[in-house]
């Protein structure tokens, strides 16, 4: 797949193209299938398959800082992306003036202009262009003036409900991770730099783990988990602790993962956590013997879940923004 971030890096290349566009925040069943369609229809048509997106997402723009954290974040949305094969994706840099054009001005600068686009598919619920005027409606009849057709997709369910964003981001923030994994086809990712922590695990404990500094992931409820961790081109099962270590009165939020049956120094490296169930909540102990008693029964139960063949992580190439990837 060609990642590029402007019209400029693929002008010329594309003489027809099947687009989808959206944010695709977490790239969760309903995105498969739009992604999945608009990869059909271009291979049937002899077309370009093209995943239009926009970074940043545009809510931090338009809301601000204050907009609930987000599922995926771009290199890692674009990973998964890859992984459904597109062609192209263009990531458009989101910024006020984007979101004041029109859907006819949007259209007829980025799809037809642009990407000479032939048919466009849509969620059931897509809206775009200048106080979200753009709707199902709005693109058909711009495709009849202007040369290409509408797909509408309808939603996709899961246990009879809607799969969306906002359904996946309620159940990790409850800690409901393993129901999540239906909806994504996968457990829920974090990805971040292992950094120095208060270096009681190995030392104090006898449980060495790895800090993980985030950016601006959504995090699971604060308690311990079965996880799996990518680290090092290698996948390792792992206990994770997400909270304030209250057993030494932490104030500070953090994420740690104890990974079983390794111990290379993994400082400053770039690591990924699968959080595939919830073991329990954070509690506070009486005393260091109580929480390390505790700390091994939990590893045990880890070791039991992720032995399960249902349990097994799935796996996507890394990929950087600026690669090309067939």
């Amino acid at each position: 797949m060609i990642v590029a971030q402007s019209l400029d890096e693929i002008a010329g290349s594309i003489a027809g193209a099947c687009v989808t566009i959206g944010n695709f925040d977490g790239v969760h069943l309903g995105h498969q299938r739009l992604i999945g369609l608009a990869c059909s229809r271009a291979k049937a048509q002899d077309l370009v398959s093209v995943v239009l997106t926009f970074d940043p997402h545009p809510l931090r723009v338009l809301v601000g800082p204050e907009t609930p954290p987000f599922i995926t974040m771009t290199a890692q949305k674009l990973e998964l992306i890859a992984g459904l094969g597109p062609n192209v994706a263009l990531v458009l840099p989101f910024t006020r003036k984007l979101a004041a054009l029109s859907p006819r001005e949007f259209v007829k600068q980025f799809l037809v202009d642009g990407l000479a686009v032939k048919e466009l598919v849509i969620g059931y619920d897509y809206h775009m262009g200048k106080g979200r005027s753009g709707n199902f409606e709005t693109l058909t009849s711009l495709g009849q003036e202007l040369g290409f057709k509408v797909d509408r997709v309808d939603p996709v369910t899961e246990d009879g409900a809607i799969v969306s964003s906002t359904r996946i981001r309620d159940m990790v923030q409850s800690g409901r991770v393993w129901s999540a994994r239906p909806l994504l086809s996968r457990f829920y990712q974090v990805t971040g730099t292992v950094v120095h922590g208060m270096d009681r695990g190995g030392k104090l404990l006898g449980f060495p783990t790895a800090n993980l500094k985030l950016v601006d992931e959504l995090v699971p409820k604060h308690g311990v988990y079965a996880v799996w961790v990518e680290v090092q081109g290698q996948t390792v099962p792992g206990v994770a602790n997400i909270g304030h270590n209250p057993t030494f009165g932490n104030k500070a939020v953090s994420v740690e993962a104890h990974l079983l049956d390794f111990d290379l120094d993994i400082y400053d490296a770039t690591i990924r956590i699968h959080f595939v169930q919830r073991i329990r909540d954070e509690r506070k102990f009486d005393g260091l013997d109580a929480l390390v008693a505790r700390i091994k029964l939990d590893i045990g139960l880890a070791r039991d879940i992720l032995a399960m063949p249902e349990a097994q992580p799935v796996l996507t190439a890394p990929m950087t923004l600026n690669g090309a990837r067939a």
